[in-house]
Parts: C-alpha cells; structure tokens; sequence
C-alpha cells in the first residue's frame, strides 16, 4: 500500500480576533502570544493525536455558544510552534546506535542520581519530548532521529494518559508509533511556521487598521517588532548544534538504570 497522505502534518486555526480576550484584569493587554489563541491538531499517519473524544468534547463544550464545537485542543497556537521549534533544535542530532533503543523509551526506570553523566543522559532523553505541561492531561509525544547508512529518519511516537478524573480522553489509539524521512518532519515543520506567520501577518494588518480596543492595552509597533524577531527562530533553531557528549550521555545512562553496577564498575 503506498501511502499518499503525510506522515505528519499540523493543523491549527486561530480564534476570531473579536473574540480574543486579553490577558490582565487591572491592566488589560493584548501581546503577540496571546493573539494566537486557538486550536491545533497533530496529524500522525492518519490518527489526530489532539482530538478528544467525543464525550470529552461535549463535557468540555456544553456551554458553548450554539456553534459546533470543535474536537481539538483550545491552546495558544504560538506554543505548539515553539516547542516544535525546541525540538528541530534539540531532537535533531542523530542518536547514536547504541542509544537508539533507550530514546524510544518512553519512560526509563531512572535511578535518583546527582552527577553531570546522569544529568547528560537525563537533558539528552528529555529533549525528545513534545512539552504539554501547560495541558490538563496530554500524550506524551516523543521525537527521535536517527542516520543510518542512507536512511535518514525521525521516529514519533505517542501515548495517551489517563485522567484521574475521568473527564479527559482523546480519541484515537492510545498509543503509536509513525517513522519518516527526516525531510518529510521539517518540511511539517516549515508548514506550520509559514501558515502561523501568514495568519498572525494578516492578524496584525487588521489591527494597524482598526481604532484603538478600548481599554485594552495594544501596542501594534511591537507586534510587529515582535513578529519579525520570531520569524527568525526556526532558522536560528535549525542552526543551532546541541554538542551532545554522547559518550557523557552513555556513563549517565548506565548509571541512571543499573547505578549499583556501575557504582561497582
């Protein structure tokens, strides 16, 4: 079967700006972070990792104002371009070999050791992971990359959490595990920071046209600042060599998962 579809691709689409509420009770503002309030979606070879389920949807929308309520994480768009970022520029050193079954662990059994090898291994293992800290509960999404030979690919995989609560579950499988070209990720990557520059372009564009909000404070010389310094950090991401001591990483793995052997070593 070939596949026609990308392996990975993000959606997202930004709240309407009437409706974009400013951050502050006694000072009201509205910055270039808070304008990207919206929705997003991760596509992961077919399956929408991002999509709750329907039961979530309805629990979490039942106050809605009439309109459908979409399945998808209500975020600030901005945050899953950063942490996408993070990760051109941190999970994009080719992992070596002899590393390559520890980086698709999705949860060593880490020991409780203070050293700069554990703290190597521990830095290196936690870059792979796409942040969703700031989500009541999220998959944990893992990236990896590895070259060998002509095959030069990054493997993601997800796995959904339970909540405590029992409100919040995604629709989908509860886990997976998609490998491709390593051109076919940063190409999705690209993609997300052109239609996410393009759609805030066009957000501060009405705003320099319109009047002033009232009683909101807006200062569209420094979106615009602001925007121009941020479309050059996925270059700059790109740039950046981590200069991972993997053979540091390699001692404080040992250490972390058989520290009694290799306190004896």
């Amino acid at each position: 079967m070939i596949r026609t579809d990308p392996a990975i691709r993000f959606r997202f689409e930004l709240t309407p700006l009437k409706k974009v509420g400013p951050w502050g009770t006694a000072r009201p503002v509205l910055h270039w972070f808070a304008l990207t309030d919206g929705w997003y979606c991760i596509d992961l070879d077919g399956h929408e990792v991002l999509r709750y389920s329907e039961r979530t949807v309805q629990e979490l929308r039942r106050d809605s104002d009439g309109t459908q309520p979409h399945p998808y994480v209500d975020y600030y768009v901005v945050r899953l371009w950063e942490d996408m970022i993070a990760l051109v520029s941190d999970a994009m050193e080719p992992v070596p070999p002899d590393l390559v079954d520890l980086a698709a662990d999705t949860s060593p059994d880490w020991a409780w050791l203070d050293t700069p090898e554990a703290e190597a291994a521990i830095t290196w293992h936690s870059a792979g992971y796409l942040y969703t800290g700031y989500l009541r509960v999220a998959p944990h999404v893992r990236f990896w990359r590895t070259v060998i030979g002509e095959d030069d690919t990054v493997t993601v995989t997800w796995e959904q959490q339970t909540d405590p609560e029992g409100v919040i579950e995604f629709a989908g499988p509860q886990s997976g595990r998609v490998t491709m070209a390593t051109n076919e990720f940063l190409t999705a990557v690209i993609e997300l920071d052109r239609a996410l520059f393009a759609a805030m372009d066009q957000r501060i564009s009405e705003l320099e046209a319109s009047d002033p909000v009232p009683d909101v404070e807006l200062d569209v010389e420094q979106l615009r600042r602001e925007h121009r310094d941020r479309a050059t950090w996925l270059q700059r991401a790109w740039d950046r060599d981590p200069g991972t001591d993997w053979d540091a990483v390699r001692v404080g793995a040992r250490m972390l998962l058989t520290p009694r052997t290799a306190a004896e070593d």
